[in-house]
């Protein structure tokens, strides 16, 4: 029985949890170019905090989690921790979201540990374009990982897309035609205003309509109808003939706030409702005053409690979260 359930009625299920800040890559709409102060060792969460949080979660009602970051193939023992949240009762579904440089190495053991599927971010096809955006990234090393993955079994392949205009916006066919041939699932994702520094303005917006167009000026798209509940928000399309799927989403243009059912943890401990919000309850400090699990249970809920009805990215009173996405969890 689902017991996290807000002011506005929506059932919260889903809880994404960050556990670093620390990254391998350093792209442009995540973090500025110098990077971001990182967190010492002590205000990082511990496995077994990590764990005792989401057994309490689970408890409540979360069934979906997701293992975020920074990359959180960069911290060690990841695999260690995904064999014990997939013993959690209640799972129903553990994902990963990953830049897929170190996942050639780690797609088996983390499949083994009981990791389902995987979030790969990827937002250039040409070598020379993916370096820019990540500042130094090798795309034949992600197109290892996504190989990887899919021979490991973490299906269907999701590959994360932020469209940027004047940068990205001519290789949106390009990625919708790699459905054509391969079993994923291209997310084609609106660039969102998240933090002060990642260099959003809404001459770079480019919306999910615009998107489409693109796509169907060449190909016909026929939605799809999703059984369980592994899309999120993703709105999903498919091309005819096609073995994979193409998702859009639209968080600026068409929000789903309305059906959010997501909780995130970051890597310091705070419980952050919305991502567009800088509303946090700090767990990690009523974790390590040695509290009970009561205790925590009243914080989860707080933290749901205190979840808003929507972003207002398109109202004048908009005003963009103090923390970058590196620090918040992808």
């Amino acid at each position: 029985m689902n017991k996290l359930i807000d002011p506005y009625q929506r059932h919260i299920t889903y809880l994404r949890i960050s556990i670093t800040d620390r990254c391998n890559l350093r792209c442009t709409y995540c973090m500025p170019p110098e990077g971001v102060s990182q967190l010492i060792h002590d205000d990082i969460l511990r496995y077994e905090e990590i764990v005792r949080i989401a057994r309490i979660a689970v408890s409540e009602g979360i069934t979906r989690i997701r293992i975020t970051g920074g990359e959180p193939l960069v911290r060690k023992g990841v695999v260690n921790l995904v064999s014990w949240l997939s013993q959690l009762q209640g799972i129903e579904d553990l994902s990963m979201t990953t830049n897929g440089i170190l996942l050639s190495e780690f797609a088996r053991p983390l499949k083994e540990a009981g990791l389902k599927r995987v979030n790969i971010s990827m937002d250039s096809l040409q070598p020379e374009l993916f370096g820019e955006i990540t500042r130094g990234g090798d795309l034949s090393k992600v197109w290892k990982g996504i190989v990887a993955a899919s021979e490991a079994g973490l299906k269907p392949v999701k590959i994360n897309v932020v469209v940027i205009k004047g940068f990205n916006e001519d290789e949106i066919l390009e990625f919708a035609k790699l459905t054509l041939n391969f079993d994923f699932q291209i997310r084609f994702i609106e660039f969102m205003p998240v933090g002060t520094q990642n260099g959003w303005h809404q001459e770079k917006y480019f919306s999910c309509t615009e998107i489409r167009n693109a796509i169907e000026k060449y190909y016909r798209l026929t939605p799809l109808i999703v059984r369980g509940n592994t899309s999120g928000p993703a709105v999903l399309c498919q091309l005819e003939g096609a073995q994979g799927s193409i998702g859009f989403i639209n968080a600026i243009s068409n929000h789903f706030c309305a059906t959010c059912n997501r909780l995130r943890l970051t890597a310091d401990g705070k419980l952050r409702p919305c991502l567009f919000s800088d509303a946090e309850i700090d767990i990690k400090m009523a974790l390590r005053n040695g509290e009970s699990d009561q205790k925590l249970k009243e914080l989860l809920h707080s933290a749901i409690f205190n979840k808003p009805e929507g972003h207002t990215i398109a109202e004048p009173t908009f005003r963009k979260c103090a923390r970058e996405m590196i620090s918040i969890g992808g």
